[in-house]
């Protein structure tokens, strides 16, 4: 059983921030959850130094000021492993984000041992144990938490610590370790941003099929549905789902017949929120319209160039041995796809810079488009 610190006043927190202040590498964990809620609940962090291991209970722990002021700190090394949920964590309570940020999952990718590796897979390759991993579904917000609760939190930074050398070893073999640290500064980056309510249209799903008019009001609607889920703290889709959204933007109904009559919003979007959603679309103004959503792949050309985008960069990462989704996934695909059909006239697009810009940057060059 491994040895830890349950930390659960500010005063352990406090000696324990010391301590890790010292630390060169600090791997680190959350346990939250997410059912209905817009912003996952923190319920546990997990940290290792190498020396002490403590899972800080957030829940009891007044004040975690002085622990998030170590994620911003340069001269420590930031462990984690698939990080981006831990990133929504660590922005939401502790507004702020790692800097010097390994994740391991991605070093695992670099150094050719498989794309999206779980803990427990790279855990046993790389140290050859096998972790259970029973207390997966834990309610972590309950209390108290029971020992194997505990010691299945405490296996997940405890373990990382201890493979990180090998990865580290790996990289530096095939000079690229800068790579992850990279690829670590761009995940953090954008997530301190507020959202958007006004723009929040563009992520409803075919919003893409409405016409200007049908978009104006989708944009109202899906600003009342943002604030809403953040007044709330409810996941968007536990407001009203983007399909009902898109068929009240399709059809803009003018009173409580009309709206019952859609079969596409459930009884109880009707009922709790039926007269909110009449009053917003009432009160839509059509002066100045949305243009109409640009959607790459319905443009002519566009599976020929994207197949032979694709082929060209599947080349480069067969002959650099990088996994094809970290070098060039079809969301980068369409983003260099975009540059390119506007002229390279703005941003260059992520397959273009760092790390891969050395891969393809060449070979895309070469291409007819």
């Amino acid at each position: 059983m491994l040895a830890f610190q349950y930390i659960d006043n500010d005063a352990s927190l406090a000696a324990l921030v010391a301590q890790y202040r010292e630390a060169k590498l600090l791997a680190l964990d959350t346990e939250f959850v997410r059912t209905r809620t817009y912003y996952a609940r923190l319920g546990l962090i997990q940290a290792y130094d190498g020396k002490t291991l403590a899972l800080i209970d957030p829940l009891a722990v007044s004040n975690l000021a002085i622990f998030w002021a170590l994620l911003t700190d340069d001269k420590i090394i930031k462990l984690l492993h698939s990080c981006s949920e831990d990133l929504e964590v660590f922005a939401k309570n502790g507004t702020c984000q790692p800097n010097q940020l390994f994740d391991s999952q991605i070093a695992a990718s670099l150094c050719g041992m498989g794309y999206g590796l779980g803990y427990a897979k790279l855990v046993e390759q790389t140290l050859a144990i096998t972790l259970d991993k029973g207390e997966s579904r834990t309610d972590w917000l309950k209390r108290p938490l029971s020992e194997a609760q505990l010691h299945y939190a405490a296996n997940d930074v405890y373990y990382l610590y201890n493979l990180y050398p090998q990865l580290v070893e790996k990289l530096d073999e095939n000079n690229r370790l800068d790579w992850v640290y990279q690829e670590g500064e761009r995940m953090t980056q954008g997530r301190l941003d507020p959202p958007e309510p006004d723009v929040a249209y563009l992520k409803v799903k075919n919003a893409f099929q409405l016409q200007p008019r049908q978009l104006a009001v989708l944009k109202d609607l899906a600003q009342w549905r943002l604030n809403r889920a953040l007044k709330k703290d409810l996941a968007l889709g536990f407001v009203v789902k983007d399909h009902a959204l898109i068929a009240l933007a399709k059809k803009m109904p003018k009173s409580s017949n009309e709206l019952y009559k859609l079969s596409e919003l459930t009884e109880q979007e009707k009922r709790i929120h039926g007269k909110e959603l009449l009053a917003v679309i009432a009160n839509v103004s059509f002066d100045h319209l949305p243009k109409p959503l640009d959607v790459l792949a319905l443009k002519t050309g566009y599976k020929v160039a994207f197949k032979r985008i694709k082929q060209c960069i599947s080349e480069q990462a067969l002959q650099h041995d990088v996994p094809i989704e970290l070098l060039g996934s079809k969301k980068l695909i369409h983003e260099y796809l975009q540059w390119f059909w506007d002229g390279k006239t703005h941003e260059k697009p992520l397959i273009l810079t760092g790390w891969r810009q050395a891969l393809v940057a060449d070979a895309l060059e070469e291409l007819a488009l």
